[in-house]
C-alpha cells in the first residue's frame, strides 16, 4: 500500500464485540503481588516513575497490557502457556486476544473478534486500534504473536536499559529455539538479516547493535512511546506490507512507519532472548547454531571496544518489495556451483563470502582459500576454519590483495547489487594466475515471469529495469556475457539452478529453456589476456 492514512472504520462492526470469559480483575490474576525492591528501581523510568507516583496507594502496581494475535485454534496449547506466564507476573496485567474465530479463552482475558481486511494474514493488525483505545489507561503495552514467550526478566530488562537510551530508540527482543539436542537457534537471523556493523553504539554501561530483521513476533512500548507512534501517523493504518510481509508487518510498524530505532543490546543479549515455542525451525540451515551467533556477537563487541573504521563489501539489500534479491548471509552449499569449479584450481579467493558453507567446503580441497567477508561480523563464523579473511570493501580489500595470485575467484550473488558489474570484475581479474577461472552464480533477472509481469505493468518489476530504482542489475546471460568480455575472460561453461517444478525441462534442453525458467545462473569464465598489458 502506497499511502499510509489512518485506520477510520476500517475494522468491521465484529472488532468493537468482545467476550469476556471474566472481565479482568485484580482478582482474576491471583498471582499478583507486590513488585520486589529489586524490580521496582528498575521501574523508575521517569514516565513509568510518574505514573506510578500519581496512584498513591497503587504506586507498586504497574499496569500492563497484552494484546496476542491469535489466529484459529491451533497454536491455543501455546496461548495457554503465554496467559500463564503473564499471571504470574508483578504488575497489573490485562490479556486481550485478537481472533479470527470465537473460542475459549483462559479465565480473565477477554477476546476480541474481527478482522482488519479480508486478508487472513491481516489478523495482526487488529491489535493497534486495541491499544490506541486503551493508551491513557496502562504504562506499559505489549504486543505478540501467539506463540512467544516473554517474560518478567524480558519486561525488567526493558525498562532497566531504557533508561539510557534517547527516545527515538527502543530496546528490542530477539527469538530463539530451542532443538532436540539442546542447542539454541535464532530464528530471526537468517537468509538477507544480519548485523549492521556501522550501528554498533554504547549507550552507558550497555552495548548496542542494529539487526536487519526487526521482527520478534513482539515489541513492547511505554505509554509515551505509543503516543507518540500514533501521533507519527504510521500506527493507526490499514494492512500493508514492505520490507516484510503483512503479519511481520503489523509488529514492526513501530520501528520502520513510526520513527523509532530498535536497538538490540548485545552486552546482555540473554536478557532480551523470548521463547518462540513451536521449535519449528530449529532444523534449517538458515538459522545460525548457537556457536556462530556467538562469534557474530564477539565481533560486533570488539567494534565496540576497539573502534575504529567499520568496513563492509557493499549493501546487500535491493529496493524490491520483500528486499527481493538481496544478498543471502546463509547461503548453503550447492552442488551445482561447487560441480562447475576446474578440480586443477588449488588456490580461490571468494569475494563477498557469507556465514562461509561453501568456502569451508573448498578449503578441504585446496591448498590455499582466501575470503573477502560481507563483514566482520559474518566473517567471524570463518575464523578458525582454515580460510584466510580479507576485511574490507571492494577497493581496499583489492589494495590489501595488491601483488598475489589465485587459481580462481568466487562471486556468489553479489555482482548484481553493485553499479558496474563489469567494471568490478576486470578490476579483480589482475589477481588470477594465468588462465585462472572466475566462478559466478548471480539470479536469472530475465526469466519468463519476471518479463511478463513487468509488461503487465507492474510497478515493482518495471524497477529491475533501472538499477537506481530497484537496486539490482537486470541479469541475463548475454549480459553476463558482456561482463566477461569487458573484464577480459571467455565463457567456458553455463549452468542453470531453477525450481524443482522445471528442472526436469531446464536439465532436458538447458539452452532452449534455462533463460526462461532458470532461478540462477552458474557461469565459468577463464582470463584469456592481461588487460594492463594492452596497448
Amino acid at each position: 500500500m502506497n499511502k499510509k492514512e489512518p485506520l477510520v472504520g476500517s475494522l468491521t462492526d465484529s472488532l468493537n464485540r468482545t467476550t469476556a470469559a471474566s472481565v479482568p480483575t485484580e482478582d482474576s490474576f491471583p498471582d499478583s503481588r507486590r513488585v520486589p525492591e529489586s524490580l521496582a528501581n528498575c521501574m523508575r523510568t521517569p514516565e513509568v516513575a510518574q505514573a506510578l507516583r500519581t496512584r498513591g496507594g497503587q504506586e507498586n502496581k504497574l499496569r500492563l497490557l497484552v494484546v496476542i494475535a491469535s489466529y484459529g485454534r491451533n497454536q491455543d496449547r501455546y496461548l495457554e502457556e503465554i496467559v500463564r506466564e503473564y499471571k504470574r507476573m508483578p504488575y497489573k496485567v490485562d490479556v486481550i486476544v485478537t481472533s479470527n474465530v470465537e473460542k475459549p479463552v483462559p479465565a480473565g482475558v477477554q477476546l476480541v473478534i474481527g478482522m482488519p481486511s479480508k486478508n487472513p494474514w491481516s489478523l495482526p493488525f487488529a491489535h493497534k486500534k486495541v491499544m490506541a483505545e486503551r493508551v491513557a489507561d496502562y504504562d506499559l503495552f505489549i504486543y505478540s504473536e501467539n506463540d512467544t514467550l516473554i517474560s518478567t526478566g524480558n519486561i525488567e530488562s526493558f525498562l532497566r536499559v531504557s533508561e539510557v537510551l534517547p527516545e527515538n530508540e527502543i530496546p528490542g527482543f530477539l527469538l530463539y529455539e530451542d532443538g532436540p539436542t539442546g542447542a539454541r537457534r535464532y530464528a530471526g537471523i537468517h537468509g538477507r538479516f544480519h548485523w549492521d556493523v556501522t550501528s554498533v553504539c554504547r549507550r552507558g554501561p550497555y552495548t548496542f547493535a542494529f539487526l536487519t530483521n526487526e521482527h520478534s513476533a513482539c515489541y513492547l512500548l511505554t505509554q509515551r512511546q505509543l503516543r507518540q507512534a500514533i501521533g507519527s501517523g504510521g500506527f493507526l493504518v490499514p494492512p500493508h506490507h514492505g520490507k516484510y510481509d503483512l503479519a511481520c508487518t503489523a509488529s514492526t510498524d513501530p520501528y520502520t512507519s513510526c520513527g523509532f530505532r530498535k536497538l538490540v543490546c548485545i552486552s546482555h543479549v540473554e536478557d532480551f532472548l523470548v521463547h518462540h515455542l513451536p521449535d519449528k525451525y530449529t532444523g534449517r540451515e538458515f538459522t545460525p547454531e548457537e556457536q556462530s551467533f556467538d562469534k557474530q556477537r564477539e565481533a560486533l563487541l570488539a567494534i565496540a571496544r576497539e573502534g575504529g573504521n567499520r568496513p563492509y563489501l557493499l549493501p546487500i539489500e535491493t529496493k524490491l518489495p520483500d528486499l527481493h534479491m538481496s544478498k543471502e548471509y546463509y547461503e548453503p552449499v550447492k552442488q551445482e556451483v561447487i560441480g562447475a569449479i576446474p578440480g586443477s584450481v588449488q588456490s580461490l579467493l571468494s569475494v563477498g563470502s557469507g556465514s562461509g558453507a561453501t568456502e569451508r567446503w573448498f578449503v578441504q580441497r585446496m591448498r590455499q582459500v582466501t575470503a573477502i567477508p560481507l563483514d566482520p561480523a559474518i566473517g567471524a563464523c570463518l575464523e578458525g576454519s582454515g580460510v584466510e579473511l580479507v576485511h574490507g570493501d571492494y577497493d581496499s580489500a583489492l589494495r590489501s590483495l595488491d601483488g598475489r595470485k589465485f587459481q580462481a575467484l568466487f562471486f556468489s550473488n553479489t555482482l548484481h547489487l553493485v553499479p558496474n558489474p563489469g567494471s568490478l570484475l576486470r578490476k579483480y581479474t589482475k589477481l588470477l594466475e594465468p588462465g585462472g577461472y572466475v566462478l559466478l552464480l548471480t539470479p536469472n533477472v530475465a526469466t519468463l515471469r519476471n518479463n511478463l509481469t513487468a509488461l503487465l505493468d507492474r510497478p515493482a518489476y518495471r524497477r529491475l529495469r533501472d538499477f537506481e530504482q530497484g537496486g539490482v542489475q537486470f541479469v541475463s546471460l548475454a549480459r553476463v556475457r558482456k561482463w566477461l568480455a569487458f573484464a577480459g575472460l571467455s565463457l567456458e561453461d553455463v549452468r542453470w539452478i531453477t525450481t524443482p517444478r522445471f528442472r526436469g525441462i531446464v536439465q532436458s534442453l538447458p539452452a532452449l529453456f534455462g533463460p526462461w525458467f532458470g532461478t540462477e545462473i552458474i557461469v565459468l569464465g577463464q582470463k584469456q589476456f592481461d588487460l594492463q598489458r594492452q596497448v
